[in-house]
């Protein structure tokens, strides 16, 4: 139990005020080799580390204890981490041996999910970003009427390479941007609401102090790193975002100067890039499978890159893809070029394997982090550029010229490296071996003399046996005792006098000479002299490489552009991608194929797309058939011609898109009060309102997720408002076949279906209009051939048998497909004798089925499409057989004729309890035909 504050030890004291100076972080302790932690803390990280808690008792106390070694550090950071905990690091900031009484510790660097700067808990391949968000007044779209007093700023810094970015708009679409980079960790300004569960995405909302918001503070921790920050940044939210997020940055890292890497704020513009928010990116498995564990995703099929600077810079052009026509024909003009020159390609792209982390080296090297072999492999690094730029030599397109010209090749910081830094270093930098000979006076004399003294005492035992005549004598070394004669007993009466007795053993004696004493003092201090002498010039070295900094990162940028350049040729080499034409008035894409998919499948169909006919397609067709790939692979070919990379198709002809929504797929938002239906609609409001002509826009089963009849509606009204008032490039897939006739109704809508082979008494044919009668009794194969023209049927039984749904239940299903279809007869079920008056539940059903054989097979009925005569007289017969309107008024004659009364007696006559839904559709056709006879 812990004494009172002022009973406590002076290490405990010590460990308290770093707590309390760091109230929301847990405090790791240095206590020699271990990172200590006690009390509450201790029992946190002997729970969430898996670690043996302890206890530590003293004169005030006994209280819990729990460390982690220092040298394996990192993967129990990480799982603090992954727990939620920001941990403060208290290093000894002195020398234990030097101390006098207690040491002193520090807090030098405060981990958190978004300024980990460790190798061992970045991902090698993805940028870890840490993001501010100040926010605005909530608009639907951006545009001039965004001001600077009401626009919300999303300011981002990846701690790990010094990138620094800000951007500003309205509140709504700098939301959509938080979601689309999903930064670890989130600070807000104290004006801000955020609600970590509504997220699309884990990180760590951080309520950073007020001050670091306010635009006085802001500017003042933005002046070290921006000369005029109004001249660079556009609004007061975009400073007050840039300002707390180096403040804080700044605070973990070790305050003022341990982001001096940082040396650029870039502003980017959000109207400058195609719109992609978190649902689309999802949609589309840009950088997640629906499937984890067993899909791949766009990143994953186009990453052919050869670094990691590379890696990290594909997947920024995949988020933020260009709406430049200009700017995406220069990059399609690079890799076009690449493509044709495959032995340029490929010799850059060998070379490039070679190019380590630049851009996190950098960021190292000016954080006075980076060791002797981070310096190395920069020089490595630097070895290529001169390689990779002599493959560009003959380079014509724009791009490829103007990296050429980017590529520094930074002669002398290779150089200095290379001179100063052995080629195999020692992982630490303390314990000499780091620096090359002949680099350094001062050292070189120093090894010098520790060299000569090391010489002298191995020529020692060969001269000390020959004075004494000791066959057996030997010189040694070790940490305790230092050098020393070793002879053994039998011997011992031949010792000179001139030895002293250093150590005894069992069974021989450890002596030294005066002039061995001389001599070890001599090399020892050499020794220590060097490896303090080398630390400060390695220091030196590493600083003046930091003074290239810049330069470094420009390079890096320049690299990771090229590599993925470069990837994106070698995709189309091998899959056989074609170069888009961009600036098209309507999209047309031949024989195009999904990028992921077609690589998991041994033999995919391409299918292509025209919409000169119309902006809007009704897809329609069986289920499985590939409607929601089709559609998917549509919106991926467009995203990736607008990254620059080539397309997976024969030809493509694309509009520059703005925006590519897409409402596929069911989910819910428990957490958030949303159900499957409501999740869907209000994706649905998103895309109506924020969506233009140069959008493309994906709905899949609008409406499903409700009645029929109001599922069917909200289709239909949503076709029609994206045709009337959106004008946007429109695919919507649907099972309800009653809106293919808006194909004839409106002028700009059109529509296309899956194909399928059905199979049955001996032949097979394909068809796109086969009803369901065809279907029911043959065996289908979805061909994922898109034709023009309606989808008559969707096979949904046919796609329960193939799930492996149990043969009765197929059959049944059958049957009342069979039931539903005009002209036939319901069949009884086979355990029960047929009934001549169907039971409640039974005529319920069967005009549910009926309804729904009308949504799907859009066939005409006696209830579609004929005329009022009859209906005109079905309100009521009297007993005199008048006959009066439904709006009560009198008929324009006394009376129905001979022939319409005959009708109306046999309508009369007809027994409707034993008739069920379809005889009844069938009598009232015929009566209708009769009358119109």
């Amino acid at each position: 139990m812990l004494a009172r504050r002022e009973e406590l030890t002076p290490m405990l004291s010590q460990y308290l005020d770093l707590c309390v100076a760091h109230p929301d972080a847990l405090v790791l302790f240095q206590v020699g080799d271990f990172y200590e932690a006690f009390c509450e803390a201790a029992e946190t990280v002997a729970r969430v580390c898996e670690v043996t808690l302890t206890q530590r008792e003293d004169s005030t106390g006994t209280y819990p204890m729990a460390g982690i070694p220092i040298d394996n550090a990192a993967s129990y950071l990480q799982s603090l981490l992954d727990a939620d905990f920001r941990v403060a690091i208290a290093d000894q900031v002195e020398d234990a041996e030097e101390a006098s009484g207690l040491v002193d510790r520090a807090v030098t660097n405060v981990v958190t999910p978004g300024t980990v700067v460790d190798d061992e808990l970045l991902d090698r391949a993805s940028a870890t970003y840490l993001g501010a968000f100040v926010g605005g007044e909530s608009r639907g779209e951006d545009g001039p009427e965004t001001t600077d007093s009401d626009a919300a700023a999303l300011a981002t810094l990846d701690v790990s390479t010094g990138e620094c970015q800000v951007t500003s708009a309205s509140d709504d679409r700098i939301r959509d941007e938080l979601e689309r980079l999903a930064p670890a960790e989130l600070l807000v300004s104290p004006t801000t609401d955020v609600d970590p569960a509504a997220l699309g995405f884990e990180t760590m909302v951080t309520d950073h102090e007020a001050a670091a918001f306010d635009l006085d503070g802001a500017d003042e921790t933005l002046s070290a790193y921006v000369a005029e920050p109004t001249a660079v940044l556009d609004s007061t939210a975009e400073r007050r975002a840039v300002g707390a997020l180096l403040a804080y940055a700044e605070y973990t890292q070790g305050g003022d100067g341990a982001l001096s890497y940082v040396s650029r704020v870039r502003r980017y513009d959000l109207r400058r890039s195609l719109r992609l928010d978190a649902n689309a990116m999802r949609s589309l498995e840009l950088f997640e499978s629906r499937h984890p564990g067993r899909g791949e995703t766009l990143l994953d099929t186009l990453d052919r890159t050869a670094c990691a600077p590379g890696r990290r810079k594909l997947e920024t052009w995949l988020r933020r893809p260009l709406i430049d026509r200009g700017e995406i024909e220069r990059r399609h003009d690079a890799v076009g070029e690449l493509l044709d020159r495959p032995l340029a390609r490929e010799t850059v792209r060998d070379h490039l394997a070679g190019v380590y982390d630049l851009e996190r080296l950098a960021a190292r090297v000016s954080r006075e982090r980076a060791n002797a072999r981070d310096l190395r492999s920069l020089q490595a690094t630097l070895d290529v550029v001169p390689e990779i730029k002599a493959a560009l030599d003959e380079a014509e397109s724009a791009a490829l010229c103007d990296l050429r010209e980017s590529l520094d090749e930074l002669r002398e910081v290779r150089d200095l490296i290379d001179r100063a830094i052995v080629s195999d270093p020692p992982q630490e930098i303390t314990e000499g071996g780091v620096i090359r000979e002949g680099f350094d006076d001062e050292l070189d004399e120093i090894r010098a003399t520790e060299r000569d003294g090391r010489d002298w005492v191995s020529a020692l035992e060969e001269r000390e046996r020959e004075r004494t005549g000791i066959d057996s004598l030997e010189v040694g070394y070790n940490q305790v005792h230092g050098y020393y004669i070793e002879v053994t007993n039998p011997n011992l009466d031949r010792v000179p006098d001139d030895y002293t007795r250093r150590q005894t053993l069992k069974n021989a004696e450890r002596f030294y000479t005066p002039e061995l004493k001389r001599r070890e003092d001599e090399i020892l201090s050499a020794a220590e002299r060097a490896d303090a002498l080398e630390y400060e010039v390695f220091c030196e070295v590493r600083a003046r490489v930091a003074e290239a900094t810049d330069r470094l990162q420009s390079l890096a940028e320049a690299l990771a552009r090229l590599d993925v350049l470069a990837a994106f040729a070698a995709v189309a080499a091998s899959e056989h991608y074609a170069r888009p034409e961009m600036g098209a008035e309507t999209l047309r894409i031949e024989e195009g194929r999904h990028p992921v998919v077609e690589r998991t499948q041994a033999e995919f169909v391409p299918n292509g797309v025209d919409f000169s006919a119309g902006h809007v397609a009704v897809v329609t067709g069986p289920n499985m058939s590939g409607k929601s790939t089709y559609m998917r692979q549509v919106a991926l070919i467009a995203l990736l011609a607008q990254a620059g990379s080539f397309v997976p198709a024969t030809s493509a002809e694309l509009p520059v898109l703005d925006r590519i929504f897409t409402r596929v797929g069911a989910s819910d938002d428990i957490a958030g009060g949303q159900s499957t239906f409501m999740r869907e609609m209000s994706e649905l409001t998103d895309i109506l309102h924020d969506a233009t002509e140069d959008s493309l826009v994906l709905l899949d089963e609008v409406g499903r997720g409700t009645s029929t009849a109001d599922g069917l509606a909200i289709a239909r009204a949503t076709t029609e408002f994206v045709h009337d008032e959106v004008g946007a490039t429109t695919l919507f897939a649907t099972h309800y076949h009653d809106l293919t006739g808006l194909a004839e109704e409106l002028p700009n809508a059109f529509n296309l279906h899956f194909t399928v082979s059905k199979r049955g008494e001996g032949r097979e044919s394909a068809t796109a209009d086969a009803g369901p009668d065809s279907a029911t009794d043959s065996d289908v194969t979805f061909l994922h051939r898109v034709a023009e023209g309606p989808s008559s049927s969707s096979y949904g039984v046919e796609v329960a048998k193939l799930a492996g749904v149990p043969d009765r239940v197929v059959e049944r299903a059958r049957a009342y497909v069979r039931e539903s279809s005009p002209g036939s007869q319901p069949e009884p079920r086979e355990s029960e004798p047929p009934s001549a008056l169907p039971t409640e539940a039974e005529s319920t059903r069967a005009e549910s089925t009926e309804a729904e054989s009308t949504e799907v097979h859009a066939t005409d009925t006696a209830s579609n499409g004929r005329d009022d005569t009859l209906a005109a007289y079905v309100d009521g017969i009297d007993e005199s057989g008048d006959a009066r309107r439904r709006d009560g008024t009198d008929s324009e004659r006394a009376g129905p004729t001979d022939a319409e009364r005959a009708v109306l007696e046999e309508l009369r006559d007809v027994d409707v309890a034993r008739t069920t839904p379809l005889e009844a559709l069938n009598t009232l056709e015929d009566l209708r035909r009769r009358l119109d006879e």
